[in-house]
């Protein structure tokens, strides 16, 4: 079957793929995807095919935010250039944007957070006022977002209740 891989005005041909039914029936339809039909994207998504990178990102990511850990360590590793980046960013929820008129808070793998997840630092930050530097790896547990804004976290580091950005934090 063939699928049209959406926000490629200017890519042509490339754009189109040949897919599965399964695939393409859960393409088309935008909502939960099977993960283990998507496994074969550990081998697919190397592929020199532009079309085939966006689509291997996108799914890679909806899988992430779904909870996969497979799926994320597929992604972090999964490297596009900056224009297939930015086909392949097109059309996601990104921090501050608005979901179903609810604030989504993200982590810095597009991870969604939500009160009383296990968070982990992914470099040092230096704690203005606390005079310590919470270290990269530390286990931040039962966070509280912020509620009306989307790139801040609360959490407990040494025993002191500081506020995180979600760009350095990643879901545990």
């Amino acid at each position: 079957m063939s699928y049209l891989v959406p926000q490629s005005s200017d890519q042509g041909s490339q754009a189109e793929l040949v897919v599965c039914e399964v695939c393409n029936r859960q393409l088309a339809s935008g909502g939960s995807l099977d993960p283990d039909h998507w496994r074969c994207l550990s081998n697919r998504m190397w592929s020199q095919v532009p079309a085939v990178q966006v689509v291997a990102w996108r799914i890679l990511r909806q899988l992430v935010i779904e909870g996969e850990l497979w799926a994320q360590e597929l992604h972090e590793i999964l490297y596009l250039d900056e224009e297939n980046l930015a086909w392949a960013e097109s059309g996601f929820v990104t921090d501050g944007a608005e979901e179903d008129g609810l604030i989504v808070h993200l982590d810095s793998n597009g991870v969604r957070l939500t009160n009383g997840d296990t968070v982990v630092l992914i470099k040092d930050l230096n704690v203005k006022g606390a005079g310590f530097t919470a270290k990269r790896g530390t286990a931040v547990r039962g966070i509280s977002v912020v509620v009306n804004n989307s790139t801040q976290i609360e959490g407990r580091v040494e025993g002191q209740r500081i506020v995180l950005l979600t760009e350095f934090v990643k879901k545990n």
